[in-house]
């Protein structure tokens, strides 16, 4: 496995409320990042999630689609994140979808990690590629 880390950004827009929203108190958004570092990328993708405001639980998952480089080579990914958080205790696993890497990332396997420090956003993510024939 190789890491590398570095630092993105994020927007985060509410997307229509759907009536099984409305009904169970689900949110919907998408996410819109860019990555920067080793890791040079968009990131476009749908998030769905719930939280008790007063316990401080929750949980959400999303799928994202990533487009860019990483350290030189081009290509895309998809990223599935599960978040939980119980009692304010939080829980996140974010892995690359298996064979989901196109181009030049084809075979890439993975796992994202999200620091958040000073206010900005930063990932480390640990990874394998299969070698270039």
């Amino acid at each position: 496995m190789t890491t590398v880390s570095g630092e993105f950004s994020v927007k985060m827009a509410p997307e229509a409320m759907s009536a099984v929203a409305a009904e169970t108190g689900l949110g919907r958004m998408s996410l819109d990042k860019q990555y920067h570092g080793p890791l040079e990328a968009s990131g476009k993708g749908e998030m769905l999630a719930f939280m008790d405001r007063a316990l401080m639980s929750g949980a959400y998952v999303a799928m994202e689609l990533v487009q860019g480089t990483l350290e030189g080579r081009r290509g895309s990914f998809l990223l599935h994140h599960t978040g939980t958080m119980e009692r304010g205790a939080a829980g996140l696993a974010v892995l690359v979808v298996a064979d989901s890497g196109r181009d030049e990332l084809a075979g890439l396997s993975g796992k994202l990690q999200i620091r958040i420090e000073g206010g900005k956003h930063y990932y480390d993510f640990d990874y394998a590629l299969p070698a270039v024939a």
